[in-house]
């Protein structure tokens, strides 16, 4: 009786989304914006934390006389500051885009000028939310492919900054693609696993082949989970898509920067954003893609 009022109520809930469409489609981009100004808040602590919790382990391993002890520091502790003049940030000084542009892009206090990437990232967040939300509609594929959105923006930033593509984030993505295609809700269970498996050792033998030539690490560990990540999701049947449209992107982005010399060619730059970019489109375009190359060659 209590599984069959839930239902009833489940089903309640998506009758009212459905008959207030347009109502659903603003909450979702304000939910949008305001977990985009939480993934600011990831971005810049997960690194940290994750650096801490490094160096706490060596000094353990290496038995360090004077451990290493920090001041509380996570997602929650302590609350929001300038990172200048140390002076807590207000509510209404936290909300999504609409504090920066009364603030005009400075700290109230010390007028230290706030990273134009702030509001870069929750619009990007209700964008990306609002697509998605569009696209798939109420479904188990919107709320589901809404958390791989925003722990791909998370990803993306950190990868941007410290070319580090937390396991934090990429292998509970992996589990969670694995879970929910037991019910094929993007790929069939199968389709999954090789995809999974087969992402990984795909970029990891190019990387292999590649440090046996030239001896240098030419990709991170975190890469090969990263479309790990995506097999998992959509299978391995548009893996090769996403590779290509990924070294795509990047060989236009690298050779942009090369021209306009803010890059050298010894100088790294993180695939994980083009793997990114790549993978989400494949979500919405990557099937008609395959669809359309498979009836160009009749296949």
């Amino acid at each position: 009786m209590q599984l069959l009022n839930r239902a009833v109520l489940y089903n309640l809930m998506i009758h009212i989304l459905q008959n207030n469409y347009s109502i659903f489609l603003i909450e979702i981009g304000i939910l949008g914006l305001l977990v985009g100004s939480f993934l600011n808040v990831v971005i810049y602590r997960l690194p940290i934390m994750l650096q801490r919790e490094w160096e706490q382990d060596c000094s353990e391993y290496l038995k360090q006389t004077a451990p290493i002890k920090y001041k509380a520091f996570n997602l929650i502790i302590p609350r929001s500051h300038c990172p200048k003049c140390s002076i807590q940030i207000s509510w209404w000084q936290n909300i999504p885009v609409i504090s920066y542009i009364l603030l005009q892009g400075k700290c109230s206090h010390c007028q230290t000028i706030i990273h134009w990437r702030y509001p870069v990232v929750e619009l990007l967040s209700c964008l990306a939310t609002l697509l998605v939300a569009l696209y798939f509609g109420i479904s188990i594929q919107t709320l589901s492919l809404l958390i791989l959105t925003w722990a791909l923006i998370t990803a993306v930033f950190i990868d941007l900054d410290h070319l580090l593509l937390p396991d934090n984030i990429t292998l509970p993505l992996i589990w969670l693609g694995l879970l929910l295609n037991i019910n094929h809700t993007f790929a069939t269970p199968e389709n999954a696993i090789i995809g999974a498996a087969s992402a990984y050792l795909c970029l990891w033998s190019i990387a292999y082949i590649f440090k046996l030539i030239r001896k240098i690490e030419g990709m991170g560990y975190g890469d090969f989970k990263l479309l790990a990540v995506f097999g998992a999701w959509l299978g391995w049947q548009t893996l090769p898509l996403i590779l290509f449209v990924a070294a795509l992107i990047g060989a236009i982005v690298g050779l942009i920067l090369i021209l306009g010399k803010k890059n050298q060619l010894t100088k790294p730059i993180p695939f994980g954003p083009y793997l990114a970019i790549a993978g989400w489109l494949a979500f919405f375009w990557g099937q008609n893609v395959l669809d359309w190359y498979l009836h160009m060659f009749y296949l």
